[in-house]
Protein backbone atom coordinates (compact mmCIF):
# COMPACT_ATOMS: atom_id res chain seq x y z
CA UNK A 1 0.00 0.00 0.00
CA UNK A 2 1.24 3.15 -0.94
CA UNK A 3 1.85 6.07 1.64
CA UNK A 4 -0.35 8.46 2.16
CA UNK A 5 0.80 12.44 0.89
CA UNK A 6 -0.48 15.55 1.40
CA UNK A 7 -0.69 16.97 -1.96
CA UNK A 8 -1.99 20.74 -1.78
CA UNK A 9 -2.85 23.52 1.27
CA UNK A 10 -5.59 26.28 1.30
CA UNK A 11 -5.15 28.64 3.90
CA UNK A 12 -8.85 29.63 5.86
CA UNK A 13 -9.93 32.74 7.38
CA UNK A 14 -12.57 34.15 9.35
CA UNK A 15 -13.12 37.93 7.89
CA UNK A 16 -16.49 40.22 8.44
CA UNK A 17 -16.61 40.79 4.51
CA UNK A 18 -16.15 38.36 1.83
CA UNK A 19 -17.08 40.46 -0.86
CA UNK A 20 -14.91 43.05 0.07
CA UNK A 21 -12.10 40.55 1.06
CA UNK A 22 -12.42 38.70 -2.39
CA UNK A 23 -12.60 42.42 -4.33
CA UNK A 24 -8.95 43.36 -2.58
CA UNK A 25 -7.18 40.19 -2.99
CA UNK A 26 -8.33 40.47 -6.57
CA UNK A 27 -7.93 44.14 -7.52
CA UNK A 28 -4.81 44.83 -5.33
CA UNK A 29 -3.15 41.50 -4.41
CA UNK A 30 -3.75 39.76 -8.18
CA UNK A 31 -5.94 36.87 -7.12
CA UNK A 32 -9.12 35.91 -8.71
CA UNK A 33 -12.04 33.89 -8.24
CA UNK A 34 -15.24 32.40 -10.09
CA UNK A 35 -17.86 32.67 -7.47
CA UNK A 36 -18.88 33.33 -3.93
CA UNK A 37 -21.07 30.61 -2.59
CA UNK A 38 -23.50 30.21 0.43
CA UNK A 39 -26.92 31.54 1.12
CA UNK A 40 -26.36 34.18 1.67
CA UNK A 41 -23.50 34.33 0.24
CA UNK A 42 -20.33 33.45 2.99
CA UNK A 43 -17.30 31.61 1.23
CA UNK A 44 -14.63 32.54 -1.65
CA UNK A 45 -11.47 30.57 -3.41
CA UNK A 46 -9.16 33.08 -4.12
CA UNK A 47 -6.50 31.70 -6.60
CA UNK A 48 -3.56 33.23 -7.48
CA UNK A 49 -1.09 31.13 -9.94
CA UNK A 50 -0.96 27.90 -8.17
CA UNK A 51 -2.14 28.76 -4.48
CA UNK A 52 -5.78 29.03 -3.19
CA UNK A 53 -7.14 31.00 -0.02
CA UNK A 54 -10.37 30.46 1.06
CA UNK A 55 -12.20 32.98 3.40
CA UNK A 56 -15.20 32.38 5.29
CA UNK A 57 -17.26 35.65 6.08
CA UNK A 58 -19.07 35.19 10.02
CA UNK A 59 -21.08 37.15 12.36
CA UNK A 60 -18.63 40.03 13.92
CA UNK A 61 -18.56 38.66 17.10
CA UNK A 62 -16.92 35.16 16.29
CA UNK A 63 -13.75 37.32 14.17
CA UNK A 64 -10.30 36.68 15.76
CA UNK A 65 -8.88 39.51 17.16
CA UNK A 66 -5.48 40.62 15.38
CA UNK A 67 -2.92 43.20 17.29
CA UNK A 68 -2.63 46.43 14.65
CA UNK A 69 0.65 46.29 14.97
CA UNK A 70 2.59 43.10 14.78
CA UNK A 71 6.06 42.32 13.87
CA UNK A 72 7.25 40.79 10.74
CA UNK A 73 8.03 37.55 12.31
CA UNK A 74 3.99 37.37 12.90
CA UNK A 75 3.01 35.94 9.25
CA UNK A 76 -0.38 34.09 9.01
CA UNK A 77 0.01 33.04 5.50
CA UNK A 78 3.44 32.24 4.02
CA UNK A 79 3.70 31.89 -0.10
CA UNK A 80 6.67 30.74 -1.89
CA UNK A 81 6.85 32.47 -4.89
CA UNK A 82 9.31 33.85 -8.05
CA UNK A 83 11.09 37.37 -8.29
CA UNK A 84 9.53 38.84 -4.92
CA UNK A 85 10.91 42.43 -5.85
CA UNK A 86 8.62 42.58 -9.02
CA UNK A 87 5.92 41.10 -6.89
CA UNK A 88 6.14 43.90 -4.23
CA UNK A 89 6.44 46.65 -7.52
CA UNK A 90 3.07 45.26 -8.33
CA UNK A 91 1.57 45.52 -5.29
CA UNK A 92 2.71 48.69 -4.05
CA UNK A 93 1.45 50.08 -7.60
CA UNK A 94 -2.28 49.29 -6.43
CA UNK A 95 -1.83 50.55 -3.05
CA UNK A 96 -1.27 47.58 -1.25
CA UNK A 97 -0.03 47.94 2.69
CA UNK A 98 3.72 47.03 2.26
CA UNK A 99 4.57 46.02 6.00
CA UNK A 100 8.22 45.26 5.52
CA UNK A 101 10.45 44.50 2.25
CA UNK A 102 11.76 43.21 0.08
CA UNK A 103 14.15 42.00 2.25
CA UNK A 104 16.91 39.71 2.09
CA UNK A 105 17.36 37.20 5.05
CA UNK A 106 21.01 35.35 5.07
CA UNK A 107 20.00 32.93 8.33
CA UNK A 108 18.10 31.25 5.10
CA UNK A 109 18.92 32.93 1.75
CA UNK A 110 15.96 33.94 1.50
CA UNK A 111 14.19 37.44 0.29
CA UNK A 112 10.85 38.02 1.70
CA UNK A 113 7.95 40.66 1.38
CA UNK A 114 4.78 41.20 4.16
CA UNK A 115 1.80 42.23 3.01
CA UNK A 116 -0.75 43.58 5.40
CA UNK A 117 -4.30 42.62 3.86
CA UNK A 118 -7.38 44.95 4.38
CA UNK A 119 -8.64 42.23 7.55
CA UNK A 120 -5.20 43.32 9.07
CA UNK A 121 -4.24 39.73 7.90
CA UNK A 122 -0.13 39.83 7.46
CA UNK A 123 1.03 37.80 3.85
CA UNK A 124 4.60 36.56 3.57
CA UNK A 125 5.58 36.07 -0.21
CA UNK A 126 9.30 34.86 -0.44
CA UNK A 127 11.55 33.15 -2.50
CA UNK A 128 14.73 31.80 -2.19
CA UNK A 129 18.22 34.01 -3.01
CA UNK A 130 19.77 31.72 -5.88
CA UNK A 131 16.30 31.55 -7.21
CA UNK A 132 16.77 35.21 -7.99
CA UNK A 133 16.08 36.18 -11.56
CA UNK A 134 18.07 39.46 -11.53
Amino acid sequence: MAQPRLTRAAPSFAVADVFETAEYYRDVLGFRFDQIWGNPPSFVMLERDDVVVMMKQVKPGALPTRPEHRSAEQSDMYFWATNVRALAEEFEAKGADIVEGPVDRPIYNGRELLVRDLNGLIICFGQLLDEDPD
